[in-house]
């Protein structure tokens, strides 16, 4: 689109004067390489067409929004990186960065990220003879890659080979019940344990997003003035003495 935007300026104008013509194709592929990506992630707050379609967006390195500032510095990398190496240095910095930043995302304190999380599936339901149980386990020593692996297993379980599947709740339940206390009731199937488990786990991770304390009690209205007795005041409604 640049070199043919170009060709069509230069040809259009070829009857003016040379200078004319290679000062506009400057002009031309500025506003092409610097220009539009400025402009359209700026009003599509961080958003191009092509991040668009894969559900990217650029945001600083803070989380908040891209500023004018860091989208001018992006582009103008872009036109090394991109254009004129043909996106070679790109490609090496986004595989060596952890955070797959490009050069010009490093320069301008940017970050690319997707806006497509895959969807969990909703938490195990309790069991409700283990309820109680549940609600008195320690469960600091459950490392989110253990809770994972079992809430993956219980979603998947029924597809799985009886065997495989069997061998699989031993490994994964037995992993998961070193890590908890106290054990669950004698007797107790290893997927109730984990669908308790994950249960209660998910409950407390709410419970930590409710406010830390309840709303404060609106104040209680203050008691009326007594009225006066006909006893203690005269006609004038002042008080009378004895």
């Amino acid at each position: 689109m640049l070199y043919g935007g170009i060709f069509v300026v230069a040809f259009s104008l070829s009857q003016f004067d040379v200078a004319l013509v290679g000062a506009l194709s400057i002009v031309y592929s500025v506003l092409a390489l610097v220009g539009y990506p400025v402009i359209w992630e700026m009003s599509t707050r961080g958003r191009s067409l092509g991040k668009m379609a894969m559900g990217l967006r650029v945001v600083s390195d803070d989380g908040g929004p891209e500023r004018l500032r860091q989208a001018i510095i992006r582009a103008l990398s872009a036109v090394v990186e991109i254009f004129m190496f043909m996106g070679a240095p790109a490609v090496i910095t986004s595989m060596v960065s952890p955070t797959g930043k490009r050069l010009g995302d490093i320069f301008a304190g940017t970050v690319v990220i997707s806006e497509r999380g895959p969807k969990l599936p909703p938490p195990p339901v309790m069991p409700p003879q283990l309820e109680q149980w549940a609600q008195s386990l320690q469960l600091s020593g459950l490392t989110s890659d253990q809770a994972n692996l079992a809430r993956q297993f219980l979603n998947r379980a029924g597809q799985l080979a009886p065997h495989t599947r069997d061998q699989m709740l031993y490994q994964i339940s037995t992993d998961v019940l070193a890590s908890i206390a106290p054990p669950p009731p004698p007797g107790t199937p290893p997927q109730f344990m984990l669908a308790a488990v994950l249960a209660e786990r998910h409950r407390r991770a709410l419970a930590q997003l409710q406010p830390a304390y309840p709303a404060a009690p609106p104040p209680p209205a203050p008691p009326a003035a007594p009225e006066p007795s006909e006893s203690s005041t005269g006609t004038s409604g002042f008080a009378t003495p004895d």
